[in-house]
């Protein structure tokens, strides 16, 4: 479509009970909402709010290794930083369905991968967009019901990829970091670090190639783009390739009035959220 969608979660729940977070500090309550989308699929997501509040939104991201509570530290430190918190996690991961669709020339297919959503493109449909909406989606209904003096987002591997495609199209998340979550396509090795389907779709990237991404998400009013890099990062997106690229953006992005800087975490040599990113 030529706008972002307008229309609110499907179901919302509110003041449910998860055990997988029953201790958290300064956890109010939490609210779950559902997102349907079409060929049956759906995303949940988890909103959950301070005892104390400094009145702002994280979205959090989680990537492809499952639901977000594997980034239940980083949920915790904000929430005990004050802040409410509304969790995500990719397409056909954590308490997101993998649902079987009867395609009229592949017969019954069940989702459960990233990769096989190329039999769903069609010319009214793309799938690209199941990753991109149910935040857009979950937006509309923090505006209608909220008023934050602030909404940023941050993600870590597929979730700092979407961090950056939402950011790049709904002006309304203000700073957003990407973590170890994608490079641009001439930076990577054609074999072992292409990506998923979501990753190198010709469709998305013939409109705006990632480097036109990441500035669309650096600039607008009060908007900041954070990109991090794990300098050891056994998984994906480490050692030095994003200097190729780094004084052509800044230099782009300062052009037009926005921000954006690159942070390098040489804390680690794990694919995560460390105690030094956080």
């Amino acid at each position: 479509d030529s706008d972002l969608p307008t229309h609110l979660p499907h179901k919302i729940d509110f003041n449910i009970t998860d055990e997988r977070f029953s201790k958290i500090s300064n956890l109010k309550n939490i609210d779950k909402l559902e997102i349907s989308m079409e060929y049956g699929f759906n995303s949940i997501a988890y909103m959950f709010h301070p005892e104390n509040s400094n009145n702002r939104l994280i979205i959090y991201h989680q990537g492809h290794g499952g639901d977000f509570d594997q980034g239940k530290k980083n949920i915790e430190y904000f929430i005990n930083k004050k802040y409410t918190v509304l969790a995500f996690t990719m397409p056909l991961q954590g308490q997101n369905n993998k649902p079987t669709i009867d395609h009229e020339k592949f017969g019954k297919i069940t989702y459960v991968s990233h990769n096989q959503l190329v039999f769903l493109e069609s010319e009214d449909f793309t799938p690209l967009k199941l990753f991109f909406e149910p935040v857009i989606i979950s937006l509309n209904y923090i505006d209608e019901n909220y008023h934050f003096d602030s909404k940023d987002m941050i993600g870590i591997s597929g979730g700092g990829w979407t961090t950056v495609l939402v950011s790049a199209i709904d002006p309304r998340i203000q700073h957003s970091f990407l973590i170890s979550g994608s490079y641009p396509l001439f930076l990577r090795d054609e074999v072992s670090d292409r990506g998923d389907y979501e990753q190198i779709n010709a469709l998305l990237y013939e409109k705006a190639n990632y480097l036109e991404l990441y500035i669309l998400a650096s600039t607008g009013d009060s908007r900041k783009h954070s990109q991090i890099f794990i300098k050891n990062d056994p998984c994906c997106f480490g050692g030095n390739e994003y200097m190729v690229y780094e004084e052509y953006l800044m230099n782009t992005v300062n052009d037009l009035g926005g921000k954006y800087e690159i942070i390098i975490d040489k804390t680690t040599k794990k694919h995560e959220i460390s105690e030094y990113i956080l």
